[in-house]
């Protein structure tokens, strides 16, 4: 396949690299990635300046952009041939619940399913980052199968994988997503208290079997399919109703 490769966390990052070692083995690659660490960026995209594409190497672009951004800038005018798959990683920290709204590396495989290609999240799920090579390794795997998939066209792939070695994966599981408690106080800069660092990602607090935090817990490579239609159908009728009392 010919697979197009970006990320949130830049283009000289672990993740990155690994996820293009491993891919390329069997597949044609393009990297186009952000010039620097966009993590939490989510699918925002530059519209107040034009962006300069910076060829690395061979197949290899750096852009000061974001994630959807540099997926954007590659599908629809940098690149002129045609792509099959786009998959993004690997992220440097999980990607679980509540993230994925935030998370640059999903919205990154959000704009290439926006741009009507089968796309692919994959994370690292832990802030240690010692076992990048299992999470390679686990995407060449889904890749291996993924045109088996019978997946609906908006459907995108999110991958947590969990930081242990190969040998110690228990399998895959397909998982919905978790939540997380409220996100942390923002804390006042320790130089300068007029200006804050917003807080940490709460804590997991719907974390039971079959989600995608109990999934990489035990050591299970989570997959779980993401929808980008965001209408909550059953409160429709609620709505309609509410808004016929307005006058």
């Amino acid at each position: 396949m010919k697979i197009l490769i970006s990320n949130d966390d830049g283009f000289d990052a672990q993740g990155i690299k690994v996820l293009a070692q491993h891919l390329s083995e069997e597949h044609e690659i393009v990297v186009v990635a952000p010039n620097e660490n966009k993590s939490a960026s989510s699918s925002s995209l530059t519209l107040d300046r034009a962006l300069q594409p910076i060829a690395i190497a061979k197949n290899f672009y750096s852009v000061d952009a974001t994630p959807s951004d540099c997926v954007h800038l590659a599908l629809s005018g940098l690149l002129k041939e045609s792509f099959d798959l786009v998959v993004t990683g690997i992220n440097f920290g999980a990607n679980l619940g509540d993230d994925v709204v935030y998370s640059g590396t999903v919205a990154g495989a959000i704009e290439g399913r926006f741009l009507g290609l089968p796309s692919l999240a994959i994370s690292l799920a832990s802030w240690e980052g010692k076992h990048f090579t299992t999470a390679g390794i686990i995407a060449k795997k889904l890749l291996t199968q993924i045109n088996h998939a019978q997946l609906s066209h908006d459907t995108i792939l999110n991958v947590n994988v969990p930081d242990v070695a190969l040998a110690e994966i228990q399998g895959f599981q397909t998982t919905r997503l978790g939540k997380r408690h409220k996100s942390e106080t923002s804390i006042p800069d320790k130089h300068d208290p007029t200006k804050f660092w917003i807080g940490e990602n709460g804590k997991a607090t719907d974390s039971g079997i079959g989600t995608d935090f109990y999934a990489v817990a035990n050591r299970y490579v989570s997959v779980t399919p993401l929808q980008i239609d965001l209408t909550k159908y059953k409160e429709m009728d609620t709505v309609s109703s509410w808004l016929a009392t307005i006058k």
